[in-house]
């Protein structure tokens, strides 16, 4: 004998919502959105990645500026260059220090000198370039010794610095997380606007339904069901489509952690996938799960409050 058949399909589409929720434009919009919560995400990262690599290099270094260099030291033989380099390789807590080259002194004033800063004759400082140990040194006594054998020594720790760069870090976080909340925001108003017109579309077969004992959960749970995959498909393309936009910035930001094409042997374009941040590739995947969440949420809500509003 047969097997009776069921008297509808399987996931059969009873409140028509096939038709009150289109399947085209709220994964799209939601993708736009996904798209804009990747670029946040990574420039969150990458600010505090970038900030981090910077401070870090400008913690472990000094720099002392000793005038008149090639005149005598004030207390000892030599000159007033030789003795402070002299002193500031002895003090414990610097890991190296050496005084910059002509060319090298050229190089870096050219910027604000201009190609003809060789041909100036202004009396220019020695530039030393010092780093230091995990410890460091007595900052206060050092340069107290500096100034007492050559008067007129000057040493920058670079702390403003790093509270500038630290303050710009936490600055560029707090947007990316205020870009977020936006972008959170106007999922859900997308969501909720998809939902009320599919409300409106189907009020009388809802209202039909409703009325002959189908509970505020079921009515809200279908239309949940619907805007939770399409948000979630968003999601996906919207992560997807980030991709190359993230790996176009990694390119461009590699220079200012340091790395140049040609100075790092595995440099190509391969090696992008590892420059970004290890932590994005965490939260990428969980954009779909996060758009689903809002979509599922929103929906709910939005169905119920209508639903409540039925005589």
């Amino acid at each position: 004998m047969r097997e009776p058949r069921p008297l509808r399909r399987a996931r059969f589409d009873d409140l028509g919502l096939r038709r009150a929720l289109s399947d085209r434009m709220l994964p799209f919009m939601v993708a736009a959105m996904a798209f804009l919560a990747a670029l946040a995400l990574a420039g969150s990262l990458a600010a505090a990645s970038l900030a981090r690599h910077w401070q870090e290099g400008a913690a472990a270094a000094l720099t002392v500026q000793v005038p008149r260099p090639k005149a005598p030291a004030e207390t000892h033989d030599g000159t007033r260059q030789d003795r402070v380099l002299l002193l500031i390789q002895g003090t414990p807590g610097i890991a190296e220090a050496r005084a910059l080259n002509d060319d090298e002194l050229a190089e870096l004033l050219r910027p604000w000198l201009g190609s003809g800063v060789e041909r100036l004759s202004l009396p220019l400082p020695a530039v030393i370039d010092v780093r230091l140990t995990a410890s460091g040194p007595d900052l206060a006594a050092l340069t107290a010794r500096l100034a007492a054998v050559a008067p007129g020594t000057q040493v920058e720790s670079h702390g403003i610095w790093l509270r500038r760069l630290s303050a710009l870090a936490r600055s560029l976080q707090a947007c990316a997380a205020l870009a977020l909340l936006v972008v959170a925001a106007v999922a859900a108003s997308v969501v909720a606007v998809a939902t009320r017109a599919g409300l409106a579309a189907r009020r009388q077969s809802i209202e039909i339904v409703h009325g002959l004992g189908a509970t505020d959960g079921y009515i809200a749970g279908r239309f949940a069901r619907r805007a939770t995959g399409s948000a979630a498909l968003g999601g996906a393309l919207g992560a997807i489509a980030a991709m190359p936009v993230l790996l176009a910035l990694a390119h461009l930001a590699r220079p200012f952690a340091g790395l140049q094409p040609g100075s790092d042997p595995g440099y190509d374009t391969t090696s992008l996938l590892g420059a970004l941040p290890g932590a994005l590739w965490l939260l990428l995947p969980a954009l779909p799960a996060g758009a689903a969440l809002i979509g599922f949420l929103t929906a709910q809500g939005t169905v119920r409050r209508w639903l409540r509003r039925l005589p």
